[in-house]
Parts: C-alpha cells; structure tokens; sequence
C-alpha cells in the first residue's frame, strides 16, 4: 500500500524558510519520480518542484533559485527547501509519486499525501 505523509508546515513571515518533508513507503518511493504540489484557497493544484529517481529536478518558475527539492533513497523520504518565502506561495502542500519517471510534461500522479499547511505572513 502506498503511503505518503508529509510534514513540516507551519506559519512563518515572509523572508523566512521552511523545509517540508515526505515519508514514503519504499513500494512508493522505489524507481518513482517525486514531486511536490500546492494548492492555494481558490485556486487549482499546481506542480512547485519534482525529482527523479536519479535526481534530475524540474521547479516552477515562481520558485526557481527560492526551492530546492531533494530525495533520500536509502530512507525513502522526499524534502523541500524553501528560502525567502512569499506570502504567495502559502497554501496547502502535497508530496506525490509520478509515474513513469516523468517529471516535465502531462505529470501523472500516482498517489496524494495529505498535505501540509504552509502560511506566509506579510
């Protein structure tokens, strides 16, 4: 059974970092490109940054040079750096496998984690 369950959410004040994390189940993680979306009140879900099974990386432009996304796969975990928060990137945050190692077009996901709330004062 695949699970996904992330952590690390919090409210922090614009300028200031946060680091979320994703625990998979190796059925999950193993051979699995990663990624990490967001969904902000309003709006659709949208892809912030993936990672392959070998580590190539794929980030959004809003958060390109702010976003790191990283993966340990002897520990099957999945993180996200994030420096100089905006309060628009607050929203919901999901980890998420992707099919087929694909992580730059027509994404296909596997599995959801719950989410984690990331909130951005100004």
């Amino acid at each position: 059974q695949v699970q996904l369950v992330e952590s690390g959410g919090d409210l922090v004040q614009a300028g200031g970092s946060l680091r979320l994390s994703c625990a998979a189940s190796r059925s999950a993680f193993s051979g699995n490109a990663m990624g990490w979306y967001r969904q902000a009140p309003g709006k659709q879900r949208e892809l912030v940054a993936a990672i392959t099974s070998g580590g190539t990386t794929n980030y959004a432009d809003s958060v390109k040079g702010r976003f790191t996304i990283s993966r340990d796969n002897a520990k099957n975990t999945v993180s996200l750096q994030m420096n100089s928060l905006k309060p628009e990137d607050t929203g919901v945050y999901y980890c998420a496998t992707l099919r087929r190692n694909n992580i730059w077009s027509n994404l296909q996901v596997g599995s959801w984690g719950q989410g984690t709330q990331v909130t951005v004062s100004s």
